[in-house]
């Protein structure tokens, strides 16, 4: 428990400035796909999301009805309001309506480079939404090669790889555009037939492969969105490219295994619910209790509130996701004497409620909810193995309390 303090003992809290992260890309009325997933998995990722919004869609999970290019100037304006204020530590670039707004576009970022060489830039080739609607004609994905010439990094899909490259064989094609812009190409193997999925990370002197299952869901839309900025926000954190890709990958992964299930059609992923699996440093992600009576345990922990995910009675071992992502798993050995040495707390929002739920339930509680001079209000319970449990409501005082030391 945090040693409290005098309110005059009360200094600002300092927090780690977020990588500024600047994103160049087009509108989804829909929420899944552009400048939305963009913002959704640069703020899960810690980041702070700027925009220069390129274009206006009309859009839902069924596809594209409308779109309504920016002007350049207004693109090229909002770009340099946010730069001149507040800096950038990354850009990803998204959909870019015509190809005069892709040379323009082109310009400035080069311009910026000169002060910032080292200014990572990923470029997502935008051109034909999830649902088939085509967001760039001929003469824009002509223009598209002035980008890869200051890009860190171009992450299209199969289909656009080829459209590129005008080949059809992906190593090939990455290499090719390797040779010819500089750039970083990843080769994303969504659009492949099979179960079976590979990555590869083409670079002008390295090449990494990435192996994995496909992940059988319709919530596909913005998956390309999501993958680029995670990237950039990695690489904005000043992480290699290699790792920034791969956890940038993680993050695309679990945002499919988390989606929502929303619209008719190619719905979106789940990136508000990608909170502990991936992030910058040491990350508290789960707690393991010894218990000794497995089934009772089970019950006791369901009833609190948490959700089961893993049963495994022959091994007396089971997992529960919390609210917030983090997990708490018991392990039972009936002969093993439980000494109650660490207790662990679960905050809830509406504690008063949900103690009454679990007195109710017939949860004995050592004391009912009460204010605590640390500022939370807590009460205290204990598991069928006597393990000490704390629920708890804490607010801002959890993490920015008056006497916080920063």
């Amino acid at each position: 428990m945090d040693n409290f303090a005098p309110q005059g003992a009360r200094s600002a809290a300092m927090t780690a400035k977020p990588a500024r992260i600047l994103v160049i890309a087009g509108s989804d009325s829909g929420g899944g796909a552009g400048i939305q997933a963009d913002i959704k998995t640069i703020a899960m990722l810690g980041g702070h999301a700027m925009t220069a919004v390129t274009a206006i869609t009309a859009q839902n999970t069924t596809g594209v009805t409308g779109v309504h290019p920016v002007p350049a100037e207004m693109i090229l304006a909002q770009i340099d309001a946010v730069v001149a204020d507040i800096g950038v530590d990354a850009v990803k670039i998204g959909m870019i309506g015509s190809a005069f707004a892709v040379e323009q576009v082109a310009k400035r970022l080069a311009e910026l480079k000169r002060d910032q060489p080292d200014l990572p830039i990923v470029f997502d080739p935008v051109m034909v939404a999830t649902s088939g609607a085509a967001l760039a004609d001929d003469t824009t994905i002509a223009a598209f090669g002035q980008l890869m010439d200051i890009a860190t990094i171009a992450t299209p899909n199969l289909p656009e790889l080829a459209r590129l490259s005008g080949q059809e064989d992906p190593v090939a094609s990455a290499l090719g555009l390797v040779g010819d812009h500089g750039c970083a190409v990843l080769i994303k193997g969504g659009h492949e037939e099979g179960d079976a999925l590979a990555d590869a990370l083409i670079e002008t002197d390295n090449m990494t492969s990435w192996q994995g299952q496909r992940i059988d869901t319709t919530s596909t839309h913005g998956t390309g969105c999501t993958m680029a900025s995670a990237i950039a926000c990695f690489l904005g954190q000043g992480d290699t490219l290699p790792s920034a890709v791969e956890r940038a990958r993680t993050f695309v992964r679990v945002a499919l295994f988390a989606a929502p299930g929303l619209g008719q059609g190619s719905g979106p992923v789940g990136s508000a619910n990608v909170r502990l699996d991936i992030g910058p440093g040491p990350r508290l992600n789960q707690v393991t209790l010894t218990v000794n009576d497995f089934a009772k345990s089970v019950h006791f922990y369901s009833l609190l509130g948490l959700k089961q995910i893993v049963d495994s009675p022959e091994n007396h071992y089971a997992r529960f996701e919390t609210a917030g992502g983090a997990t708490l798993s018991i392990q039972a050995d009936p002969d093993e004497k439980v000494s109650a040495t660490t207790a662990v707390y679960l905050e809830c929002d509406d504690l008063d409620a949900q103690v009454e739920r679990l007195a109710r339930a017939g949860i004995p509680f050592e004391h009912a909810p009460r204010n605590q001079p640390w500022m939370w209000r807590e009460a205290r319970l204990r598991d069928p193995s006597g393990n000490i449990i704390f629920l708890y409501k804490a607010g801002e005082a959890r993490r920015f309390p008056p006497w916080r030391v920063d």
